[in-house]
């Protein structure tokens, strides 16, 4: 039997899909080893050998394709665990990554992180200003060289740099996407001094317009590489070791899997590997039941992550924020917000906080019986009756209620003064309101309507807030997918190969009306065709076979003196004048959508930024036909419990169903509590769950339901 296995590492726990060529999926979960990432996935795999009732080792020789969603790189920016690191820059440049173009007090966080104007910091630099070095040299932005580069200099530079014991150094010269010469020769040089050195030059990571996101990525990338190169080198090491014949692939953000080795030279290209594997997952079930609109809700352990679907496509951007500095790497669009099962609630000031701090998994909420000693979102949910003690994770892991009932009792009930319940409730009832106003801020807030959503609700956590978070918003139904305990790991095993190339050749018009003479659509042309040939040739090195691969083209555009631009897709084939037409059309179109008539300025002059092609080479993978989740198996179903709904319901009893004995077709009328192995999931007194033809939950309200 051959199989595909998905992997994703996340702050709680590993999740891990084993697919076989049946199309059967077995589920499994195992905690996070956070001081030994790879000792995680090697508890996963012998998990899954114990499923299958394989010996220990044994299950790697028939894995033809294992995907990988890991935050290695994120875990190593946010902990500062990046090797030293130098930037060679043009002379009188040294600072634009330190003044990080303003933004780096409130870049990527959240609204209580910037609220607070005193309390506002920039994010600590990557790169001390004693290790970024200046070299004399000048391109124009027309690509002339204005001041020859003084390779004297840079050998000086280079030589103080590694006097001072850097292990990476980031090269990036002013306009070198218009003419790298200058910053080749640099690269050469520092090849030819330390050839162990890591090389990061911008001219090939992100040969796009934009001095300070430049810097910014060509820096991190190589602030983060030798670590990520290292950890990819030891666990395809590792795993063909262990008898690993098949392919290697990791999450990127952008939408796709890559090699272990094209992650080791782009480190910044896996940010948000995680985060995205759901939202991919997301999209192929949409394409198969037909919901082209889709909110992607991520509520793990220790955030709830949001996507958007639209027309089946995931909304990319082309930049990123991440940890205050901007990444000029195209990444699946995700916002986030400190509210998962691990948030910690707290009195502060007589009033009932929650997050965005979280317990993680070590120690954890308190009924994890870890040393946890805070309450959180997961133990409200145990002390109002939503999940069961005795079978979380299919009963492999029993909880303390006790211990959650005491500490809901201490640090919230008393102090507030009212009842365990209450107090469990009111955090319950904080968590899921948060999460509904970021779902309304990405709807409403961008000229969507909500009603024509369908809100996919996945994660550990998900199932059991859905009903509240999906009916506040007011989405057309809501779906809690049978892989949504372990949706990004399936993302991580059905994914494509992906590569996006791209580069800046700025076009400009001093007026709207203008812009067809001034978009040279025989340049554009040629610009496209080198990018996919770029990009072709990298998933044919990576294993994709030519007839499989597809290529999308896309243009930024933006109206002159504007800082943010509009991701406008192409057509295929030579273009023409009719061709710029219809980017300007969409572009105003889009435009509108985004930010009201009112603000479209067709008086304003508008440029072309910056050209990308977004490549996937289509693998093989069989089709999803049943789901089976590991079970302890050994704990008693109740037919049915109290919870308690606050304030209008009081307690209710709520019947009680195990998932995996639920059929298609089954229908569940609220309240009701649908227990699987890796998730519960919570159905409100108005609203009705069937089990669709995938062994998807589908909820609605009663009214929606006829």
């Amino acid at each position: 039997m051959a199989y595909s296995v998905g992997i994703d590492i996340g702050g709680t726990f590993t999740d891990t899909v084993l697919l076989d060529e049946s199309g059967t999926a077995r589920l499994l979960k195992t905690p996070t080893t956070l001081n030994d990432p790879s000792e995680g996935v090697n508890n996963a795999l012998a998990l899954a050998e114990q499923e299958l009732g394989l010996e220990a080792g044994a299950i790697l020789k028939d894995v033809d394709y294992f995907g990988l969603g890991t935050t290695v790189a994120t875990n190593a920016l946010i902990e500062r665990k990046g090797v030293k690191t130098g930037i060679i820059t043009t002379k009188g440049f040294r600072d634009a990554i330190l003044m990080q173009r303003a933004t780096g007090h409130w870049a990527g966080r959240e609204l209580h992180e910037v609220m607070r104007d005193s309390a506002r910091r920039q994010a600590e630099p990557v790169v001390g200003r004693p290790l970024i070095r200046e070299v004399t040299e000048r391109i124009d932005y027309k690509g002339a060289i204005v001041t020859p580069l003084d390779e004297a200099e840079v050998r000086t530079q280079v030589q103080a740099l590694l006097d001072d014991g850097v292990e990476a150094i980031a090269v990036c010269l002013l306009w070198s996407f218009r003419e790298p010469c200058h910053e080749q020769r640099v690269a050469a040089i520092i090849r030819e001094m330390a050839p162990d050195v890591y090389l990061s030059v911008s001219s090939d990571l992100a040969p796009v317009l934009g001095e300070y996101e430049r810097t910014a990525t060509t820096a991190l990338n190589a602030y983060l590489g030798p670590a990520v190169r290292g950890y990819m080198t030891n666990l395809n090491g590792s795993l063909r070791d262990r008898g690993l014949k098949g392919s290697l692939r990791i999450l990127d953000s952008g939408g796709g899997v890559i090699t272990p080795e094209r992650c080791g030279e782009t480190a910044v290209s896996i940010l948000t590997s995680g985060p995205a594997g759901g939202v991919l997952a997301s999209a192929q079930l949409a394409r198969r039941l037909g919901t082209p609109n889709v909110l992607t809700t991520d509520m793990g352990g220790t955030s709830f992550d949001v996507g958007m679907i639209t027309d089946y496509q995931p909304v990319v951007t082309p930049v990123q924020q991440v940890n205050g500095y901007r990444v000029l790497k195209p990444a699946v669009q995700i916002t986030a917000i400190g509210a998962g099962g691990g948030s910690i609630a707290r009195v502060v000031g007589g009033q009932l906080v929650v997050g965005p701090t979280s317990a993680g998994s070590v120690p954890g909420p308190v009924c994890y019986g870890r040393g946890g000693t805070q309450p959180t979102v997961t133990d409200a949910d145990v002390v109002l009756g939503i999940i069961d003690p005795s079978y979380f994770l299919g009963g492999s892991f029993a909880l303390d209620r006790e211990g959650a009932e005491r500490a809901m009792h201490d640090m919230i009930a008393k102090p507030l003064g009212m009842t365990v319940s209450e107090a469990a409730h009111g955090i319950k009832s904080i968590a899921d309101h948060r999460m509904a106003d970021l779902l309304d801020t990405l709807t409403v807030g961008h000229g969507h309507d909500p009603r024509d959503f369908v809100v996919y609700a996945y994660g550990g956590a998900g199932g059991a807030h859905c009903h509240q978070f999906g009916a506040e918003l007011g989405a057309q139904s809501i779906l809690v997918p049978a892989t949504a305990t372990v949706h990004s790991a399936f993302g991580a095993a059905m994914s494509d190969l992906h590569i996006t190339a791209e580069l800046s050749d700025p076009m400009h018009s001093a007026t709207w009306d203008a812009a067809l003479d001034a978009f040279d659509p025989a340049r554009l042309t040629r610009n496209f065709a080198s990018l996919e040939a770029e990009a072709t040739e990298e998933l044919l090195e990576g294993g994709a076979l030519t007839e499989r691969i597809t290529l999308q083209r896309f243009a930024d555009v933006r109206f002159r003196m504007q800082s943010k631009s509009l991701s406008i897709p192409v057509e295929a084939g030579a273009l023409d004048t009719a061709s710029i037409i219809r980017i300007m059309d969409t572009f105003a179109n889009q435009f509108v959508e985004l930010y009201g008539s009112e603000a479209l300025f067709l008086g304003a002059g508008v440029e072309i930024v910056s050209l990308r092609v977004q490549a996937k080479g289509k693998l093989d993978k069989p089709r999803v036909q049943h789901v089976v989740s590991a079970d302890a198996g050994a704990c008693h179903m109740p037919t049915s419990r109290p919870v308690y709904l606050g304030p209008t319901y009081g307690f209710v009893t709520a019947d009680v169903a195990r998932g995996t004995d639920l059929r298609p077709g089954d229908r569940i009328q609220g309240p009701a509590v649908i227990e699987h192995p890796g998730t519960t999931i919570f159905v409100g007194p108005d609203q009705t769950a069937v089990i669709d033809e995938l062994e998807n939950t589908v909820i609605r309200t009663s009214q929606k339901d006829a």
